[in-house]
Parts: C-alpha cells; sequence; structure tokens
C-alpha cells in the first residue's frame, strides 16, 4: 500500500493498560470491534497495532486535498453489514450504491441492449454457481462457469477480481453470494470511518507482535517494546501474515488450526487511483466494464463521490504481471489501457495519482483470504479457540461477509461476546492500571 498519504483521520486513543485481561493484536475493524465489545462489557483491553495507524487494509488517504480510500471502499451487502446499521445510527453519511454502470466494448460505449445482456450474462452465472454448489464434492468456480458466448469473458473476469483470485482456484462452496445490489459507500471515506470508531480505545501504534506464549495459564505477549500478560489473545492478524510467520506461537498452535491458516490463498484486489476531469462517463460512484479488448477485460469505479477521481482495478493476474517491474509500472499499465480504448485526445488530462501493493505489504501480504477448491470448511475451523485462551478474529472466518471490513468487524464482535461469557470478569476488575510501555 502506498505510505506516502498521511491519513484522512487520526483518532485519539489511549494508553494500554498494564495488566489486561485480553490482549488484541492488530487494530483493523475486527480489532476495533472486539475492543469495543470488551470494553462495554467491563473487560480491561490493550490493542497492540503493527502499522503507525489504525483501520488495517481499510485506510482513506488526502490525495490533492480530497479524502480517497487506498484499501476497502465498498460497504457491501448492507442487509447484513453491521458496519451499515451502526453507521446510520451514528448519522454516519452513507449512500447507497448505483446499481446502474456503463459497458465499453472496445472503444465504444456499449448500447443499451448490449448493456442488458451483460447483465443477463451475471443472473446466468449465478444461477450456474448456485446449482453447482449443491453437489457434495466442491470444486472450482471455472467448472461450473457457463457458456454466456461474448460474454462469458467478461463476467468471469469480474467475478475473479472480487473473488481475489483466477476462478480455477476458488472454492465453489466457498464463492461470495453477497447482494450486490444493496451496497453503501460512506462519504469522507470507509477508511476514515473505521478510524473515527476507534477513538478513545486503548491502542499503542507501531507495535509489532513476535511472539505468544501461551504454555502456561493466560497468555504472555512479546513486542520489540516489552511484554505484557493476559488471560486470553485474540489475533486479528491476516492469514497471509499468520502463514509467514511474521508471529511465533509457543508452543506451536494445534495441527488443526496451522491447518486452517495455511489452506488459504492470499487475494489481490489492487486500485490506480486516477485523477481524470474529462473521463466519458457521467454519474458519481458508478462501476464501468471495459470488456474484451487484446489484454482482456478491466474494471473501472468512476467519478468516486462525485469527483474528478476514478479506480482502474487490478486482479490477481494482471497485479502479478506488474510485479518485477519497477514503481511505476501499474502507472504506465493505467495510461496504455485508457489510451487504447478512448484516445489520446480524450487522455489528454489524465494523470495517475498513486496506486496500491497491498499484496507486498508487510502487515497485509494481499486483500483478503480466499479459500481454494476443497478447503472450504477452513473458517469455521480457525474459529475455534487454542487452549480456550488463543482466539482468531478477522474477515477471513466470516463466512457470510469473507473478504470485506463488515465481516472483520463482525468476527471481532462474535469472538469479543465469546470471551465475554468466558472469562465473566467481575465489575471493574482489572479495568485500570498504568500503561504497559
Amino acid at each position: 500500500m502506498n505510505s506516502s498519504y498521511p491519513p484522512a483521520a487520526r483518532p485519539p486513543l489511549i494508553p494500554p493498560p498494564s495488566e489486561p485481561d485480553v490482549v488484541v493484536i492488530g487494530a483493523g475493524a475486527a480489532g476495533i470491534a472486539a475492543a469495543r465489545r470488551l470494553m462495554a462489557a467491563g473487560v480491561s483491553v490493550a490493542v497492540l497495532e503493527a502499522r503507525e495507524r489504525v483501520g488495517g487494509r481499510a485506510v482513506t488517504g488526502m490525495l490533492r486535498g480530497r479524502p480517497i480510500d487506498l484499501g476497502a471502499h465498498w460497504l457491501h451487502a448492507g442487509p447484513i453489514n453491521p458496519l451499515v446499521k451502526l453507521g446510520r445510527e451514528r448519522g454516519e453519511p452513507l449512500r447507497r450504491a448505483p446499481q446502474g454502470g456503463h459497458v465499453v466494448i472496445g472503444a465504444r460505449m456499449a448500447s443499451p441492449a448490449e448493456r442488458a445482456a451483460y447483465v443477463r450474462g451475471f443472473d446466468v452465472a449465478d444461477r450456474a454457481f448456485t446449482l453447482a454448489a449443491r453437489a457434495q464434492n466442491d470444486r472450482a468456480v471455472a467448472e461450473a462457469m457457463p457458456l454466456l458466448g461474448r460474454w462469458r469473458e467478461p463476467v468471469a473476469a469480474t467475478h475473479a477480481l472480487v473473488s481475489g483470485r483466477p476462478l480455477d482456484e476458488v472454492s465453489l462452496q466457498d464463492f461470495p453470494s453477497l447482494e450486490y445490489g444493496d451496497n453503501f459507500f460512506i462519504s469522507g471515506g470507509y477508511g476514515a470511518y473505521v478510524a473515527r470508531l476507534a477513538a478513545g480505545l486503548p491502542i499503542r501504534l507501531g507495535c509489532p507482535v513476535r511472539r505468544i506464549d501461551w504454555t502456561g495459564v493466560g497468555v504472555r505477549v512479546e513486542t520489540a517494546s516489552g511484554a505484557l500478560k493476559a488471560r486470553a489473545a485474540i489475533v486479528t492478524a491476516p492469514t497471509a501474515v499468520l502463514q509467514a510467520e511474521n508471529i511465533r506461537f509457543n508452543p506451536p498452535l494445534p495441527e488443526a488450526t496451522q491447518a486452517a491458516i495455511h489452506g488459504f490463498r492470499s487475494g489481490t484486489y489492487e486500485h490506480v487511483v486516477l485523477h481524470w476531469p474529462n473521463a466519458p462517463f457521467r454519474g458519481p460512484d458508478r462501476l464501468a466494464k471495459l470488456a474484451g479488448g487484446r489484454r482482456g477485460s478491466l474494471g473501472l469505479l468512476t467519478r468516486i463521490d462525485g469527483t474528478p477521481f476514478h479506480y482502474l482495478e487490478l486482479d490477481h493476474r494482471t497485479a502479478l504481471g506488474l510485479d518485477g517491474r519497477d514503481a511505476q509500472a501499474a502507472h504506465r499499465f493505467a495510461r496504455e489501457i485508457l489510451k487504447e480504448r478512448f484516445g489520446a485526445r480524450a487522455t489528454r488530462d489524465l494523470s495517475i495519482v498513486t496506486s496500491t501493493a497491498w499484496r507486498t505489504d508487510l502487515w497485509s501480504r494481499g486483500s483478503w483470504a480466499v479459500v481454494p477448491p476443497g478447503f472450504f470448511t477452513i473458517r469455521d475451523a480457525l474459529r475455534k479457540p487454542a487452549g480456550d485462551r488463543l482466539w482468531f478474529a478477522g474477515e477471513a472466518l466470516s463466512r457470510p461477509q469473507w473478504g470485506t471490513v463488515g465481516g472483520a468487524w463482525d468476527e471481532g464482535e462474535r469472538v469479543a461476546g465469546e470471551l465475554v461469557h468466558r472469562l465473566r470478569p467481575s465489575q471493574g476488575a482489572r479495568s485500570s492500571g498504568g500503561s504497559a510501555f
């Protein structure tokens, strides 16, 4: 992730207690949700965050004086997304995502009939996936992709983008089934909203956890700034970070837990952020599909929040094809693609502001966790705590909302609720204390 842009929101934080009931590792959505839920129940908490900011893979940067999301941007599945409900209760500036979009075929805008055919292609594919997922044996989504004529490749490319991996690497029984017609955006940025929810929490920034010892009673969490003990720990680090052993465990995690962690693959969803005042798209926050073409189909989110900013979306294969090149490779790629599609004259005022690289970010190592064919049970397996004192939370554990900030938030609240029930602290017990650092 490009870190040269300061976060649009930096919430006020308080020092963590020296003897917390629970240590939460990570101040992304899952960690913030867990801390809020625990503290509301009178459980003392210390949140340790490796980055110098909160929010994890949801961050809003200030670009040319405007707040622009450099990570998560969509509030998916409004009816079940806890952050949509919470946002309404808080009076946050939510707005419903429009359903109508643009389709570009070659260098021209599609006709209304062609746009309708493209939408029908999604309906046909969704029905095919739903029917095929009822089979007892799991298989790849690609195997259930129906023949859709000229629309097969654009529809498959869109599904691969939102899945985070090519469809031959995605479990059919775990395929994302969110209701894409009921999504939301939030003015000022999703990352800024998540950051506001961390206000007043006991979070220590710039404090990566190196080791968690759970040999005896409770846990001992070791960092470069020192160690602290607690009755339990909640680990919200992405599964790709755990696979890289950025955090070590003593004793090693149970075999079933390790197998679940290493069963995931890292999903890729990157943005090239464009500033393009004269882009040929009308209406705010509309998706545009660049269908076909010699480099395959690509997507954009256009006129974000009614501004001249746009995202060119890069899927797993496209992003990996740019790896190993110089830092401007994604910028050149975006300019070449748009010039090919719309011509030099239409792109004269196009400027490339920045691009994301979550797949190489040390504390993310990807955009979200993907379940490959045959591994659809690993989300549930990772929900089981180790020794009743070492718990995991994050979007990877959410079956209905995986890959989303809402799913991470939901899992953070779930784990915290279970811990509240297990710990049953006395009123005010260990709820005070000085800073641990």
